[in-house]
C-alpha cells in the first residue's frame, strides 16, 4: 500500500511540474485559490493558504507586479481591499489547465483499455471515499 501511495503522490507531483512560470509555487496555489473564492480579503485569502496576512500581502505584491492580481475597493468596508485575478490571471490558469489536460489524455491514450478501465475504477472509489471523509479531491490545480 505504501507504494501505491507513492507513485499516485508522484503522478500528481509530475502534473503540476507542467510549467507554472512565471509563479513560484506559492504564487500558484494563491492564483487557485483567488479562482475558486472570487473576492476575498487578504485575511481571508491568508486563512485558505495556511499562511499570514504580511507574507500574503508580499506574494500578492508579486501577483500584481506580474498583472494576475487586481486590488479593488471592497463594498464592505474602506479600510478593506478585495483581491480578484486579472483577465491575464484567469487567461494563465486556465492555459495551464489546459496544458496539464493534455498531458494526461496524451499519457491515457498509450494506456491499455484494461489499464484505462481499472484507473477509472480505481479513481473512482478513491472519490467516493475522501468525499465520505469530508475530504474531496480537488479537480483543478
Amino acid at each position: 500500500m505504501p507504494e501505491l501511495a507513492r507513485l499516485l503522490a508522484a503522478v500528481v507531483e509530475g502534473e503540476r511540474d507542467v510549467s507554472p512560470r512565471p509563479l513560484s509555487a506559492s504564487q500558484l496555489r494563491a492564483v487557485v485559490a483567488l479562482d475558486r473564492h472570487d473576492g476575498v480579503n487578504l485575511r481571508q485569502l491568508a486563512e485558505q493558504l495556511g499562511s499570514t496576512p504580511p507574507l500574503v500581502s508580499r506574494l500578492c505584491d508579486r501577483l500584481e507586479a506580474v498583472g494576475f492580481l487586481e486590488r479593488l475597493p471592497s463594498a464592505r468596508s474602506r479600510r478593506e481591499l478585495t483581491l480578484r485575478l486579472s483577465d491575464r490571471g484567469r487567461a494563465y490558469l486556465q492555459d495551464l489547465r489546459a496544458r496539464r489536460r493534455d498531458r494526461v489524455e496524451a499519457l491515457l491514450a498509450k494506456m491499455s483499455p484494461a489499464g484505462r478501465l481499472a484507473l477509472a475504477a480505481g479513481l473512482q472509489e478513491y472519490q467516493a471515499l475522501a468525499e465520505a471523509a469530508g475530504d474531496p479531491p480537488r479537480l483543478h490545480p
